[in-house]
């Protein structure tokens, strides 16, 4: 077998490129409808309809619980034999911080937070011993050439060691039973879709099902060849429809991750397949586990022991969606508390000036496509408001109220979008979401943009990329979609918490920019 260290014949980036590359047809890239989907493909989508938590973030709760686990057995040992006041008492605190994360750090080291060694329970207990052990001698030893260890008690080293693996004897026992459950339950689990059907699906599950330490579901199988080529059954998994079909079935199924089972060789069809795929907002593999090629261990993934190529990543995972809901709530409540004057004032002369209502509900586009309800402040008069945005807002729009142009200027209008993001609907930053018949002259943006949808594979947002570089306001021509859709992708595709905070940090110095907004 070849090993490839630059592999010129599969070239991740230059694939990537070609996939984002406008069909010759311009082929919108809309996705059928979940009415496409056959019994079922629709019944097996809505079993996963429930979002599932991934081991990552499962084993990152794990490793807090398991330090304040440990601090607190420390704290409470403390308090109850040398008791919450004493010439010594300063030390005490940061050595229980200081051996609760050591502790953390030695079961770290022995792999104590893989998924099979959490599902092992007592198997496993042996190693857990022999870690905690460890890291209070790294303590201990520590403590003596500092010369602090004169300080503390023994009897309390001693019995935070006993009572620490005590508890966490007792809690591995819960956590093995909860994993199992949790694993049957499909809460803790990978999903996946494979791509392509026949003996090389086949051998990709097997492959991924012998592996004890497996944490991926396979749900399904996707495949627009005929039963003759591609069984209706592959080991043991049906058939759900065509790759179009996939897209349907995506949008309603919560999955995390796409397997291409189709031969590297198979170049044309394997592009010709991501063009359709990558608009969705998961982990697209390509199956090597059958192929004689082989490139630097580096270069691979795996579900199970198959070997994978990634092609994309889902954008904002695990820890990173963590982070981001947190400053999302964070601003998001930090920016009502600074401007609910603006927005009582707001409300009231709306209601002083015009009849209906102060806030103003639109369908638009979410995260996968899915469709969100939207709040603005009311800017239009009620009897000539156009939820559906199908005649877009133009300048000196008789429809608009003088109050409303004030607003819409402003971006004041916007500001009730603070409250979607608390409830979940939308982000701080990110694409702005359009409405659901949006679109320039007589035509959808699905129409004028290949992979339209590929913005979103993360949640639409109150302000974004595209708007503080000066694409905000009406769309009245085919290249300012075009032009939004690049800086989304872009955003998308370069995001940081620091980008979200530079975005954030611009939004206010770009509102005077109103060139385009009435």
């Amino acid at each position: 077998m070849n090993e490839i260290n630059s592999p010129a014949e599969f070239d991740r980036t230059t694939l990537r490129e070609a996939v984002r590359t406008p069909s010759a047809d311009g082929g919108s890239g809309k996705p059928a409808g979940a009415e496409s989907l056959n019994r079922v493909a629709r019944q097996t989508a809505r079993r996963l309809a429930q979002e599932s938590y991934s081991p990552s973030i499962i084993t990152g709760l794990l490793r807090l619980a398991e330090f304040l686990l440990m601090a607190l057995v420390g704290a409470g040992i403390y308090a109850f034999y040398v008791g919450l006041s004493g010439p010594t008492s300063a030390y005490y605190a940061p050595a229980i911080v200081l051996g609760a994360a050591l502790s953390v750090l030695g079961l770290q080291i022995a792999d104590g937070y893989q998924v099979p060694a959490l599902r092992a329970g007592i198997k496993f207990f042996p190693r857990v011993i022999v870690a905690v052990t460890a890291a209070f001698a790294v303590l201990t030893v520590s403590g003596f050439f500092l010369q602090y260890s004169v300080y503390f008690s023994r009897f309390w080293a001693g019995s935070w060691l006993v009572g620490g693996i005590a508890a966490l004897f007792f809690w591995r026992l819960f956590v093995a039973f909860a994993i199992r459950r949790w694993a049957r339950n499909g809460v803790m689990e990978r999903r996946a879709v494979i791509v392509g059907g026949g003996t090389l699906a086949e051998s990709l599950i097997r492959s991924i099902e012998h592996d004890p330490s497996n944490d991926i579901r396979i749900c399904g199988i996707f495949d627009d060849r005929s039963s003759r080529r591609s069984p209706e059954v592959v080991a043991g998994y049906p058939k759900l429809g065509t790759v179009d079909e996939l897209v349907a079935f995506a949008r309603l199924a919560r999955m995390d991750m796409l397997i291409i089972a189709l031969p590297l060789k198979a170049e044309a069809r394997v592009l010709e397949l991501l063009k359709t795929l990558w608009v969705l907002p998961l982990d697209i593999r390509l199956a090597a586990h059958a192929d004689k090629l082989r490139f630097r261990p580096r270069s691979y993934s795996y579900a199970g022991a198959a070997p994978l190529l990634d092609i994309f990543d889902r954008p904002i995972t695990d820890w990173d969606s963590v982070a981001k809901r947190i400053f999302d709530v964070f601003f998001s409540l930090l920016a009502i508390a600074l401007l609910w004057p603006v927005m009582l004032a707001t409300a009231i002369a709306i209601k002083a000036t015009s009849k209906g209502p102060v806030l103003f509900k639109q369908k638009r586009h979410g995260f996968n496509n899915e469709e969100v309800e939207v709040y603005k402040f009311r800017s239009m008069y009620t009897e000539q408001s156009d939820p559906t945005a199908l005649q877009q807002v133009t300048k000196d729009d008789p429809r608009v109220t003088p109050v409303g142009r004030f607003i819409r200027k402003t971006s004041i209008d916007e500001l009730p979008q603070f409250f979607n993001v608390l409830l979940g609907s939308l982000s701080l930053v990110g694409p702005r979401p359009h409405a659901v018949a949006a679109g320039t002259h007589d035509r959808q943006f699905t129409e004028v943009v290949d992979g339209y949808f590929a913005r979103h594979r993360v949640k639409p947002g109150v302000t974004g990329w595209a708007q503080i570089n000066g694409w905000r306001g009406e769309i009245d021509c085919d290249d300012k979609i075009r032009q939004r859709t690049a800086y989304d992708l872009y955003y998308i595709e370069n995001w940081s918490l620091l980008f979200d905070l530079r975005i954030l940090f611009l939004t206010p110095f770009r509102l005077f920019d109103t060139e385009n907004a009435y």
